[in-house]
């Protein structure tokens, strides 16, 4: 299926007790592959896993690959509480109201605030959950990127289909004039022959030896031989399922330097038009060959 270069896609994908990270893919058309990563640092170890991944879909344009953690998760940590010092600080509270003439009655609460006597830890996130949350949020991307690049290559294979159905119709013109040319060439030459009084026989050796030069240098069989080929060779890559640009793009050079040599070489100044408006389509064709992959 034929694929566009340009595209976006994002992926999310949970992790821990509520945390999110998403992941977003967009292209723009490049000639090679090259990928920028953004990633957190505590993804940054998988930099290189993701660049693998990428490169196993796309094979070429620019693309660049963010991914963010868009919540943590909810940390549900131990409290540990020293339950000696808080006995002993409750002691000497009471004995020191006693001794002030005070009650002797003391705040718990605010005892528990004093530095040793609560502790806390939090877990640390699983790496193992976050690295497969991005995994599958970096697949989930990849998937919507492709959706979106094989829906802009089929609109992009429509439009080449009806161009080269365009061009092929101008080959058939093409093909048509230049049908009679040896004959219309022979003709030409003997008319000239006799009007300039020189009259030849038409089985002359010298003469026929003249004709063929001169017929041969206006024949235009073989480059219109192969445009058909070539025309044949575009449909079967616009139907093959592999990365197609750059077998489109240098046949787009191909068909186009034929074209070209045949203006130079057909004698035909009604062809000439056909020349001029085949070449501007096919202008038209290797500009849109610059967004397939």
């Amino acid at each position: 299926m034929l694929c566009s270069m340009t595209g976006f896609g994002k992926g999310e994908a949970a992790f821990g007790n509520g945390g999110m990270l998403s992941v977003q893919l967009s292209a723009v058309n490049r000639k090679q592959l090259e990928l920028r990563c953004s990633l957190p640092n505590e993804l940054a170890a998988l930099e290189i896993e993701a660049r693998k991944r990428v490169a196993q879909v796309v094979s070429r344009g620019a693309l660049q690959l963010r991914c963010a953690i868009t919540s943590m998760p909810v940390q549900q940590g131990t409290c540990r509480v020293n339950t000696a010092l808080l006995d002993e600080l409750i002691r000497q509270s009471r004995a020191a109201r006693v001794r002030a003439n005070l009650t002797p009655d003391v705040n718990v609460e605010q005892l528990m605030s004093f530095y040793g006597v609560v502790s806390s830890t939090a877990p640390e996130s699983d790496g193992e959950e976050l690295t497969a949350a991005f995994q599958k949020a970096l697949d989930l991307a990849l998937t919507d990127f492709n959706r979106m690049r094989h829906q802009e290559g089929e609109a992009l294979k429509f439009d080449l289909l009806a161009r080269i159905g365009k061009l092929e119709q101008l080959h058939g013109e093409l093909s048509r004039m230049s049908e009679g040319y040896p004959d219309a060439a022979k003709k030409k030459l003997l008319s000239r022959l006799e009007a300039e009084k020189l009259p030849v026989s038409a089985d002359d050796p010298a003469l026929l030896k003249e004709l063929l030069f001169y017929v041969d240098k206006g024949d235009v069989t073989e480059e219109l031989t192969r445009l058909s080929s070539h025309f044949k060779q575009f449909r079967n890559f616009l139907d093959s399922d592999a990365a197609a640009g750059r077998n489109l793009d240098f046949l787009a050079q191909e068909i186009f330097r034929e074209i070209t040599t045949f203006g130079n070489k057909s004698p035909l100044p009604e062809t000439a038009p056909l020349v001029v408006t085949f070449k501007s389509e096919m202008e038209k064709i290797r500009e849109q060959i610059q967004n397939i992959e």
